[in-house]
C-alpha cells in the first residue's frame, strides 16, 4: 500500500487581518518556499492558490483586540484538493472562536499539489493561521 510522502517544510499562510469600520478585511501573505540544502528543488509542499484569505476574524475577538495562532493539519490529494475529513487543529490558539474560524475558512482554500521528484503527490502538511489585530505591532 502506498503511503503519501510527508512534506518536509510547512507552508506559511499568515492571515493578516485588519479592520475597516465594523467590517474585517483579510489578506493572505504566503511564505516563500526556500528548499533546504538537502531538499531537492523538485520537492515542493502544497501551495495555497487563494489571492485573499477565506479566514474571517471573529468580530467579538477583533473588538477585544484578541489575537492568536492556530496550527492546522491539512491533507491534499494529487490534484491539490483539500480533504476536509483530514483537517484538524494541531495546536489551538487557546480561543475556540479563532480555532473555529480557521477550520471554517479551510473549506474555501485551494492548493496546487505537493511535488516529490517533480511529480504531484498526496501530502499532509501543517498550516499556521495568524489572527492579528490591525493595531498590533507584533510580526505574524
Amino acid at each position: 500500500m502506498n503511503r503519501p510522502a510527508a512534506v518536509p517544510s510547512a507552508l506559511v499562510l499568515a492571515a493578516v487581518l485588519g479592520a475597516c469600520g465594523d467590517q474585517s478585511v483579510g489578506t493572505v501573505a504566503l511564505g516563500d518556499h526556500q528548499p533546504a540544502a538537502a531538499e531537492s528543488t523538485a520537492d515542493q509542499p502544497p501551495v495555497a492558490l487563494n489571492p485573499v484569505t477565506p479566514m474571517t476574524y471573529p468580530p467579538a475577538l477583533l473588538e477585544q483586540g484578541i489575537e492568536g495562532r492556530v496550527l492546522l493539519r491539512l491533507y491534499v490529494d494529487v490534484q491539490g484538493k483539500l480533504l476536509p475529513d483530514s483537517t484538524r487543529v494541531a495546536e489551538s490558539s487557546g480561543y475556540l472562536a479563532l480555532d473555529s474560524a480557521a477550520l471554517s475558512g479551510t473549506r474555501e482554500l485551494r492548493f496546487s499539489p505537493a511535488l516529490r521528484n517533480g511529480r504531484a503527490v498526496a501530502a499532509p502538511f501543517l498550516q499556521p493561521v495568524h489572527f492579528r489585530h490591525p493595531r498590533s505591532r507584533s510580526d505574524p
